[in-house]
């Protein structure tokens, strides 16, 4: 009954059991674990996670003026046009370690060129009426850049022991001649089918790589055609390379 059960709370006994204000409690005692060694292994493999992620990303950033250029110029294509050059697919890097050696028999690594833009040309040290043509060209086609020239290297790589003419030293004071071996040409550069090394001027970029590669036997009205490609090259790649290497030096 309701009424028994108010009594029982207000009964002597009730009043006996409850707590007097004031009264200090027993403390409550929790026990916390201690951590495991798997825990630690966990978090320092999180941690070391979240560095490479970090890594990453940061590698990401760094290769996005490489990427957005190559997107821009093999993709869009802003004139919307075919390029003059073959595109080399896929691209050929600069030999590791390669050695090549100055006019003077100065030993250098061909991978000091990087920085620029290449445009090379191969012959033996002769240098014939092809040789001279294409020296020609890439002289040309260099000064036609105006104010973007510094960022393109025309390179002739001497195929064998023999020395240039020495007329042709004048005209050469702007250009990196090397002497390579036919082994380190042929590592990185390649003639089209049915066609020599020495018939054709090819197109480096700044990272090394082998990337195009002009019609052979080009002539002055197709290094026009050349200069657009060279041009557009330049433009979607503003970003990345950098300008400026003594000429006559890798």
């Amino acid at each position: 009954m309701s009424g028994s059960n108010l009594s029982d709370a207000f009964s002597p006994r009730a009043a006996s059991t409850a707590p007097e204000p004031g009264a200090q409690q027993p403390l409550g005692l929790t026990v916390h674990s201690l951590p495991q060694a798997g825990d630690a292994v966990a978090a320092l493999q999180r941690s070391r996670g979240k560095g490479r992620w970090q890594m990453l990303a940061l590698l990401l950033v760094c290769a996005a003026p490489v990427v957005a250029s190559y997107f821009t110029y093999y993709v869009i294509r802003p004139d919307g046009r075919r390029s003059f050059g073959e595109l080399i697919e896929p691209q050929r890097p600069m030999p590791a370690q390669a050695q090549v050696h100055a006019l003077d028999g100065r030993p250098l690594r061909l991978d000091e060129l990087r920085g620029q833009w290449l445009l090379v040309s191969v012959a033996p040290g002769a240098c014939d009426a092809e040789c001279r043509n294409n020296l020609y060209l890439q002289r040309q086609l260099r000064e036609t850049l105006g104010r973007e020239k510094e960022r393109l290297d025309w390179v002739w790589l001497v195929s064998d022991d023999a020395n240039p003419p020495a007329d042709l030293a004048p005209a050469l004071s702007q250009a990196t001649v090397l002497r390579a071996d036919d082994a380190t040409i042929a590592a990185w550069l390649a003639p089209a089918a049915g066609h020599a090394l020495p018939e054709h001027l090819y197109v480096v970029d700044p990272m090394g790589h082998w990337m195009m590669r002009f019609p052979a036997h080009m002539d002055r009205s197709g290094a026009a055609s050349a200069k657009r490609d060279l041009e557009r090259l330049l433009r979607a790649s503003a970003s990345w390379d950098q300008p400026g290497r003594e000429r006559g030096q890798p």
